[in-house]
């Protein structure tokens, strides 16, 4: 292996959210927010080397280069091939969805998540005064699945605006299979809802598994659909504030413009353009990397709990670094569990509530994240097992 995963990067004192805020004590592991503990590819700190050694970083005019890095990596990696006009850049995938949910609804409107999910859903949804409707997905003890009868009940009775699809999924680690999607996207089609879709986290698949782009799926998928994708989530470059909207439609294109403009998140960091170029130019062999890393991070972890707390049972891993384990066998709820875990074990992982907008589909479950060095990983595995057998 060509890059390093297993020396630590001391982040602590550098101001990032993850170590640096109130709950981080200097005896705490961080096992929650998504970002990862691994410095970044080298090509992307020598392309942001270069750019700061210019010294000057007025606003910021996006390069041609830029366009084409995005639209040669969907194509090489996910055979989707993207037209240049489709691109609409912000800072990042949850303004973006911001943004695209104030274009396309009105007030009142019903937009439809599947629960549990990224619990800014939530906010976006309800920051521009619209209803979260819920379709729960189904779980059968070691991942989720579509209910679709179900689904197409809720959105024939409901008469949702938008269906706001994650994939892969955050927090459940599916990642959704082409067939899947089309039906999922079928349904949609046949109610007249459109799919927009969070595709952050598309470079992060474990083996044997494919991402599919929900607009590769056929032209008439693709024009029912707007894509939110970033190289910030796969390549953790979060903070340099650069994502993507892709979109076919014209139409669409301009409300979504209109309310970039509106919410003024239509400008980007002029650093997080060179990031982004550098990584689908230069990152393939990293991130293929990074993901067998991760794979062997998970065997770890669901070996651990296998041995040591049986009675947790982990959700398998198709997508993404964040770990889903059901705690129900404690007998605590998630908030009750990550409260302990952080007093008595000091260990900060995510509450599964949070991604349920507090509803009891996320009750028994907490999230971890496990994008960092194997050796930090265990020992905050070790501090959830020390609380755990005392319970």
């Amino acid at each position: 292996m060509r890059y390093d995963f297993d020396t630590p990067v001391e982040r602590r004192g550098t101001g990032c959210y993850k170590w640096d805020c109130d709950e981080m004590a200097a005896d705490v592991i961080p096992m929650w927010v998504a970002d990862m503990d691994f410095r970044v590819a080298e090509p992307i700190v020598d392309a942001l080397r270069r750019r700061v050694e210019h010294g000057v970083f007025g606003y910021e005019r996006v390069p041609d280069a830029y366009y084409e890095a995005i639209i040669e990596w969907f194509r090489r990696r996910h055979g989707w091939r993207i037209e240049r006009e489709w691109i609409q850049y912000t800072t990042g995938v949850v303004p973006a969805m911001s943004a695209v949910i104030k274009a396309l609804t009105k007030p009142g409107d019903k937009v439809l998540v599947q629960t549990p999910v990224y619990n800014c859903f939530f906010s976006s949804i309800k920051n521009n005064k619209c209803q979260v409707l819920r379709a729960p997905l189904c779980y059968t003890g070691a991942t989720y699945k579509v209910d679709f009868a179900e689904f197409e009940r809720i959105i024939a009775e409901e008469k949702p605006r938008l269906f706001l699809m994650c994939n892969p999924h955050n927090p459940a680690g599916r990642v959704w299979t082409r067939e899947e999607l089309m039906r999922m996207g079928e349904i949609c089609l046949r109610h007249g809802v459109m799919v927009v879709a969070d595709e952050i986290h598309c470079e992060l698949v474990m083996p044997g598994h494919k991402f599919t782009p929900f607009g590769s799926l056929s032209a008439e998928m693709q024009s029912n659909c707007v894509a939110m994708n970033s190289s910030s989530k796969s390549f953790n470059t979060a903070g340099l504030q650069c994502a993507n909207i892709i979109c076919c439609d014209g139409e669409v294109r301009a409300k979504i413009d209109r309310a970039l403009n509106d919410n003024e998140v239509c400008d980007v960091n002029p650093l997080g353009v060179e990031a982004l170029m550098a990584a689908y130019n230069e990152g393939a062999e990293w991130i293929d990397e990074l993901n067998a890393y991760l794979w062997e991070n998970y065997k770890a972890l669901k070996d651990y709990f296998a041995r040591y707390m049986p009675g947790l049972r982990v959700s398998e891993l198709e997508g993404t670094y964040l770990v889903w384990v059901n705690i129900s066998a404690t007998g605590l709820n998630a908030d009750e569990l990550t409260h302990r875990l952080l007093s008595e074990g000091r260990v900060l992982v995510n509450s599964g509530l949070m991604y349920s907008d507090g509803a009891s589909e996320g009750q028994n479950f907490i999230r971890l994240n496990i994008a960092c060095p194997r050796s930090q990983m265990m020992e905050g595995l070790a501090r959830i097992r020390s609380v755990v057998d005392r319970i």
